[in-house]
């Protein structure tokens, strides 16, 4: 039996690097976390939305593309609201040029508006994680890209999700709405930028992007994505305003 169990043993080492050879390799994993909690309303929801279709269409998110050493990307599309309530509503796609980014920025496009209550970015970053190493890809990079415009209020503390995703090897940028419209009648978030700067991002080279309004959020997420993707180098500060549109 002990003889048969390593010959066992041997065999599924034997195979590890023909598994490993079945994964695509791409420069980056991308997982794009989206907030879609009550305290985003349809007209916010619908500029969220339209930009990541223009930043997925723009010429100079396909020439980041290329760039790369691979000159290939993947990306996962999640909306998340509650501990309870992470969905992968686009799976992992490659997109290596205009017509593959034109494609994944259809799907979004064709997405039902749904809206749910909490505000849980430590379930969005435990689910996040769970996807990497789940759609045949191996990138050179893995990232967490975390929208939103409230801080965490419902599942275990943000920063302790965070500090998990890190431990394994994965950075977290982070793209905070300073929206400032009432939530169900309290005031608008308060100071989301430091939040998001102390609890949300981290790793190697971990950035945010301020969106100063939800009309600010398409030159937010243009911005974001082209430096994710290229991987520049990070400023002194992790944090800057989104550029003028």
């Amino acid at each position: 039996m002990r003889a048969f169990l390593r010959r066992l043993a041997f065999f599924a080492v034997a195979l590890l690097p023909f598994a490993a050879a079945a994964a695509t390799p791409v420069d980056l994993e991308l997982v794009l976390a989206i907030d879609i909690s009550r305290s985003i309303d349809d007209e916010e929801a619908k500029l969220q939305r339209d930009g990541y279709i223009a930043a997925f269409t723009s010429r100079r998110v396909i020439q980041a593309i290329a760039g790369g050493s691979i000159g290939a990307i993947a990306v996962t599309y999640v909306e998340w609201a509650s501990y309870e309530y992470q969905r992968t509503v686009i799976p992992w796609t490659m997109i290596r040029d205009g017509e593959s980014a034109a494609a994944f920025a259809e799907k979004i496009a064709a997405l039902p508006r749904v809206s749910m209550s909490w505000t849980s970015i430590s379930g969005a970053i435990d689910h996040s994680v769970r996807l990497f190493g789940t759609g045949g890809f191996e990138g050179m990079r893995r990232v967490i890209d975390i929208s939103g415009d409230g801080a965490n209020n419902n599942g275990r503390p943000a920063g302790r999700a965070r500090d998990d995703a890190v431990a394994r090897g994965i950075v977290i940028n982070g793209l905070p709405i300073l929206n400032d419209r009432p939530n169900f009648g309290r005031p608008a978030e308060a100071n989301l930028d430091v939040y998001y700067e102390h609890e949300v991002i981290g790793g190697p080279g971990s950035f945010m992007i301020l969106a100063e309004s939800f009309e600010a959020f398409g030159s937010a997420i243009l911005a974001k994505l082209i430096r994710e993707i290229a991987a520049a180098p990070t400023p002194a500060s992790p944090v800057e305003a989104a550029p003028a549109p």
